[in-house]
Parts: C-alpha cells; structure tokens; sequence
C-alpha cells in the first residue's frame, strides 16, 4: 500500500524540502529534473525559448547541451550556442525550480506555461494559478527565495 507521500512522488508533484537538495546537482545546486528519468532539465523545455520566442518550446534531443549536472534542451542549434555562450543568462531562476515554491522552502515540479521574466531573470512556477499568486507580489517572493536558495558554499559543508 502507498502512503500519501509515495503517491505523490509518483505523479511527479514531489515537493522537497530545501534542506536536502545539496547533492542533487554536479555545481552544488539543484536543476528541476523531475519527471525525468535521464536527467534533462525543465521537463525538457528550451529555456531560450523564453527569451527569444516570448514563450515556452519545447527542446529537441539533437540540440541539447549539458549544464550543472542536467541536460537542457533547445528547439534550434541557434539557442544552444546562445545558451552555451553564456548560460548564466537564460538558466532560470532557482535552478528552473518553482519560484514561489522556492520562497516556500521547497523545492516543486513546474508547469512550462506558468513563467514570467523579472528583471531579466526567467522565474517558472508549478502552474498558472500559482503564477497569478507570484505575480501579486513578484518582488517579496523572489526576496524570500533568494533567501532560502541554497548557496553552493554551505552546500559544501554538508
């Protein structure tokens, strides 16, 4: 018999407490790989796209690139080399991780229609009524998950 928590994780709407995501990636901070089994990022969407397009594509396998111990996908050869050339750029907040469930403590899949940009920085969140909650008060959110993100230093620590 499954308990609440393995029925959960079985759809894929785990939510992970910050405290335990240190190991997850090679850089020492998490990447949203959830739902995935091969470990590619943001359920496989080109985070480029975001910029570029004004809105989520979903990534090819033959352009893919790997970055903090995930694989990213992109929908052309053009926003991987854009990517590539500097990834700090188009990686999304709290390692593509729901923003406002980052300013919670914890870290939730993401819906890839559920996005805005903030002062150049792409934020997803768990789905479109969540967006509409991080968007009443974008700012505090990102001021309280900048604050719980974990730090690649004391992530070292552990």
């Amino acid at each position: 018999m499954f308990d609440r928590r393995h029925f959960i994780r079985l759809l894929g709407l785990a939510a992970v407490p910050l405290a335990t995501a240190g190991s997850w990636a090679d850089a020492g901070q998490p990447v949203n790989t959830l739902g995935s089994s091969d470990g590619v990022a943001i359920r496989g969407y080109d985070p480029v796209a975001y910029f570029r397009d004004g809105g989520p594509r979903l990534g090819k396998p033959e352009f893919s690139a790997q970055h903090s111990g995930a694989t990213w996908r992109f929908a052309s050869a053009e926003h991987k080399a854009l990517f590539e050339a500097n990834p700090e750029r188009y990686l999304p907040a709290y390692g593509g991780f729901c923003a406002y469930g980052t300013s919670r403590g914890y870290l939730v899949k993401i819906e890839p229609e559920a996005w805005s940009i903030v002062n150049g920085r792409l934020y997803l969140n768990y789905d479109l009524g969540v967006r509409k909650t991080w968007l009443a008060k974008t700012q505090s959110y990102i001021a309280r998950a900048d604050a719980n993100w974990p730090k690649p230093e004391q992530d070292a620590k552990n």
